[in-house]
């Protein structure tokens, strides 16, 4: 780790504008800066302290859905009692993400901001050619070790995976992320690799997270998240969903369905054709079953990886199912 100027932001005002400086990095709860930087990927020329900004770790939720600030805590946001009550499936992705020592002392803001957790990206020692980390060098994981690699929306650049869960159900619900003046939903936030795979934030040069805001319905109240993963504790997704719906009266035909994708992409996933494919249906497990394989329409896998393939959309039927069962 390289030595670096240290500076605490007392007003947003400064916090954005120490953002601005080159070699800059905001510093909240650490849990992913202070890693990249152990291993070498982060070097900061300035950490710019905002974990003193006040106001900034605010939950409010009312009838229009919630407001949660880019310093609240993890663990905090999880155990919210209306978050609980009207958006499930964010509280849920929450609890379900890292150990309870990461959520306490990670904020939301840094969660939306956390980088791929790809061996090669984080071993800069041993793989020196990494798209994410050198434009330009070549991408190590493709014809390496691919099992815990991304099959949508890759590119020839880079098959790393996106590891987050509560960005992947702020996704399903068209969540808006604040980033002081400008306002961009949460989708267009979250970039894919592309030819510029070391771009993976729509955010500026002194741009700062403020608040996301997660706009209230009927599917975010009926909502889940649902995590697969090789061990039930810290572990990160081999494929997740983040369901939402909404019923008729009748209590069985689809008005409203929010699909998103987790541990599968090299960014939260919306599942949109499933949606289409099933709104205004009857939900039935053999039609939500024949659905739930459009959530992979176009997956391109690297051999060991191909499993997710098989595995996202019996995630999300398994998802779905379990919602209307609750109906």
């Amino acid at each position: 780790m390289r030595d670096f100027s240290y500076v605490r932001a007392d007003s947003l005002a400064a916090a954005r504008q120490a953002a601005a400086l080159p070699g800059a990095m905001l510093l909240a709860g650490g849990t992913t800066l202070i890693d990249l930087a152990k291993c070498g990927v982060a070097e900061p020329e300035t950490l710019v302290d905002i974990t003193h900004l006040k106001g900034l770790d605010r939950i409010e939720v009312n009838e229009r859905g919630a407001t949660i600030g880019a310093l609240a805590r993890m663990s905090h946001v999880a155990d919210h009692a209306d978050i609980k009550i009207h958006f499930p499936a964010i509280s849920e992705s929450l609890w379900q993400a890292a150990s309870a020592q990461i959520r306490n002392m990670a904020t939301i803001g840094g969660n939306l901001m956390q980088r791929t957790r790809c061996p090669y990206f984080r071993d800069p020692a041993d793989f020196p050619a990494c798209n994410k980390r050198e434009p330009g060098s070549g991408c190590s994981a493709i014809g390496g070790v691919t099992r815990g690699h991304a099959v949508l929306g890759t590119s020839d650049t880079c098959i790393a995976m996106y590891p987050g869960d509560l960005a992947v159900a702020l996704v399903a619900f068209d969540a808006i992320v604040h980033l002081g003046e400008r306002q961009i939903p949460v989708d267009d936030f979250f970039l894919l690799p592309g030819t510029t795979p070391d771009r993976e934030h729509a955010i500026e040069p002194g741009e700062m997270i403020t608040a996301i805001e997660i706009p209230g319905s009927a599917a975010t109240r009926r909502s889940t998240y649902l995590k697969i993963r090789d061990r039930q504790s810290y572990e990160f997704a081999a494929a997740s969903a983040a369901v939402g719906i909404e019923f008729e009266a009748d209590g069985s035909t689809i008005r409203d369905l929010r699909v998103a994708l987790g541990g599968v992409a090299t960014k939260p996933w919306r599942a949109r054709a499933v949606e289409a494919a099933l709104i205004g249906k009857v939900l039935e497990p053999d039609t939500v079953r024949a659905a739930s394989l459009l959530a992979v329409g176009g997956a391109v896998d690297h051999g060991a990886n191909h499993y997710k393939v098989e595995l996202a959309p019996r995630v999300v039927a398994r998802a779905i199912l379990k919602l209307g069962e609750t109906a």
